[in-house]
């Protein structure tokens, strides 16, 4: 499937485009990066060195949204009301199908830059969303579509229009190859009414508990999951959980409960629950008080990055904004690149603590280190742990 809109450049032209940019900057492979300058021609830099190289693409693009977004003079974001005095962010004014190119350009060369265990998500809105995971199908493949994510980004709202209220946005959640994706499997605490409604029981110790079954679906017709235990058959259609002779073993230790009528089943305690998978829905609010227009909330952005990269992988925002990403990135121990063409966002990011890292003044053909202090983030168990340092 295909979007057909006017000025549709083909691959190869896009990919001829980007391999005329040139420059004399200094890439290193082993650093973060942070770059001031138009993105199409950032990624095409990018492409000489990274090609197939980075793990994570994280982007938060202009929803095309035909408004210009604004930051005072004290820092404070302003996306409803704003001062004459107040500073332009950036402009978000395109024609749908100028919009459309400008967001497909850039993914087919993030497609060439990811790396082939490589995942890619992209933040929009409801209004333009559904445009875009089409052409998100076009460029990465439909096969390599994992999840639609929607994000509640807020409190509910009443508009009045004749229509119901907004409080969500979309995550497009994209990999270069489905089945070779990294994919941390991190898992999120259970909460307190969640624990009390699934473990239900106190034993004499006072820990909560559920019970489950011994034996789960599917038969196996030999070896000993499939044979009786203490002359209980397995029940047909299904096999034992483990080999039972670790039931003896439970049983002796007490993990096992007994009915009233003599059906055994396996105690589950609270306090050992390894947490619960992540679903897609995602209940992460924007920050109250941003410092530049649609920052998006931290521990999101580093659930994202525990859950699709390791220490020490490469992660890019080349619509870095306010630098959430690379803050997560540099907290987490990953390697970050970012990028933006506003002068409000590179301050903004240039004041945050990201250790060091290189600027790059793509115009300028500027080149410099910059040192700064790291937050060092703790050893994390689950997601709920995760600081919201900033």
């Amino acid at each position: 499937m295909e979007l057909k809109f006017d000025n549709k450049l083909t691959e190869k032209q896009i990919l001829l485009n980007a391999s005329k940019v040139k420059t004399f900057l200094e890439l290193d492979d082993n650093r973060s990066m942070l770059f001031k300058g138009d993105n199409f021609e950032v990624l095409s830099i990018l492409l000489k060195k990274f090609k197939n190289k980075i793990n994570l693409i994280y982007i938060d693009p202009p929803f095309n949204t035909d408004q210009e977004f604004f930051v005072s003079k004290d820092g404070r974001a302003n996306s409803i009301s704003h001062s004459k005095n107040d500073i332009i962010a950036y402009s978000d004014k395109m024609s749908t199908e100028e919009y459309l190119e400008f967001i497909r350009e850039r993914l087919i060369l993030l497609r060439e830059l990811l790396s082939d265990d490589g995942s890619i998500y992209l933040h929009i809105d409801y209004k333009i969303g559904h445009y875009i995971k089409i052409i998100m199908d076009e460029v990465f493949g439909r096969n390599n579509f994992k999840n639609d994510i929607a994000r509640i980004k807020s409190n509910p709202k009443n508009f009045y229009r004749k229509a119901y209220g907004n409080e969500k946005d979309l995550i497009l959640f994209y990999t270069k190859n489905y089945k070779n994706n990294i994919w941390n499997d991190i898992k999120v605490p259970l909460d307190e009414n969640e624990i009390v409604e699934r473990f239900s029981k106190i034993d004499a110790n006072g820990r909560r508990y559920t019970t489950i079954p011994l034996h789960a679906p599917g038969e196996t017709k030999n070896g000993p999951t499939s044979k009786p235990w203490r002359n209980i058959p397995v029940p047909k259609g299904r096999h034992w959980r483990t080999n039972p002779d670790e039931f003896d073993k439970m049983d002796e230790e007490g993990l096992i409960e007994w009915s009233s009528t003599g059906n055994p089943r396996i105690k589950k305690y609270a306090d050992e629950h390894k947490g619960k998978k992540i679903q897609d829905i995602w209940r992460f609010k924007d920050p109250q008080n941003p410092r530049y227009p649609t920052e998006k909330n931290s521990q999101m952005l580093e659930q994202i990055i525990l859950q699709s990269s390791n220490k020490g992988d490469y992660v890019l925002d080349c619509f870095a904004g306010s630098g959430t990403t690379l803050k997560a990135a540099s907290k987490l121990d990953r390697k970050w690149i970012g990028v933006d063409s506003s002068d409000v966002a590179i301050d903004i990011i240039k004041n945050r603590k990201l250790g060091c890292y290189v600027y790059y003044d793509i115009s300028k053909n500027i080149q410099k280190e910059v040192k700064n202090t790291i937050y060092k983030q703790m050893t994390l168990d689950c997601i709920d742990k995760i600081s919201e340092d900033d």
